[in-house]
């Protein structure tokens, strides 16, 4: 399996909203990232807006319902869609979730959390492997954001992420507002959390908003707050130059305002990098 080349820049999400200025203008992004199944079609205007945008700069596929967590194995019908579609764009990469979200005969559109145990993890580094052979790529898979435990527990969740990377030879997608909210959840700490993990094996950072509460929800539709941003600081020091990306898919702002967040990852990372030389 080819490995992943570390790509250093700074890029947001392409949804509906804003397809026009990426088509009519030069937005100042290094890189735009898609939800896989929403292109995972033959034809029509989504497809066509994604190859133009494409022609203009790198793209990322990010899957939301692969299902790497089915114990009954992946879809293959699936899998070969989304290869048709990443042999057509040639992303950067190819992303999806630590979850399951369906059975064999219910699709449930919701990243459901998984036991970490030794007989999950054996069925997530046996569909990953599948999906990597079939893709033809490593992929990169992303760190839950949760909301419960499961009393079977055998590993805490770094645990269980590293040993999958070291196992099938993934990549991982670092969502700094995932650990966040799972942190205050389950009343882990953060910073632990992000020490532990294979930094190496980070190529893609995510930053995104989330709705305060007695439990923190993952809802990307609010602007990064303040303890994110400090924990990407940090984890900007930890795992080096990797792409990093503002994730909204609701309340979505006028474009200036997603970009000024964009700024403000670049300067943390400038000033982690300087920390680094100094």
């Amino acid at each position: 399996m080819s490995s992943i080349t570390p790509f250093d820049g700074f890029g947001l999400g392409l949804r509906r909203t804003h397809y026009a200025d990426f088509l009519e203008g030069e937005v100042p992004v290094d890189f735009i990232e898609v939800i896989s199944e929403n292109f995972m079609v033959e034809g029509g205007n989504p497809l066509r807006v994604l190859t133009q945008v494409r022609e203009k700069m790198p793209v990322i596929l990010h899957g939301v319902s692969m299902s790497i967590g089915s114990a009954h194995g992946l879809d293959e019908d699936y899998l070969r869609r989304l290869k048709a579609l990443a042999d057509r764009i040639e992303p950067l990469w190819v992303s999806d979730h630590l979850c399951w979200t369906r059975t064999s005969a219910h699709n449930s559109h919701d990243l459901l959390p998984l036991p970490y145990t030794e007989e999950a993890l054996e069925v997530v580094c046996a569909n990953i492997m599948n999906a990597q052979d079939t893709l033809g790529r490593a992929m990169l898979f992303e760190n839950p954001s949760s909301y419960l435990a499961f009393p079977e527990d055998e590993m805490r969740e770094w645990e269980f992420i590293a040993e999958m990377a070291r196992r099938t030879g993934c990549y991982l997608l670092l969502d700094v507002n995932n650990i966040y909210v799972s942190a205050h959840n389950h009343g882990f700490d953060a910073r632990e959390y992000l020490r532990a993990l294979p930094h190496d094996r980070v190529r893609q950072i995510h930053l995104a908003g989330h709705t305060d509460g007695p439990i923190k929800i993952d809802t990307h539709d609010q602007p990064v707050c303040d303890g994110v941003w400090q924990l990407y600081d940090e984890a900007m020091e930890l795992v080096g130059p990797v792409a990093t990306m503002i994730e909204r898919d609701d309340g979505i702002p006028p474009l200036p305002e997603l970009l000024a967040e964009l700024g403000q990852a670049r300067e943390l990372a400038a000033s982690a990098r300087g920390r680094i030389a100094a």
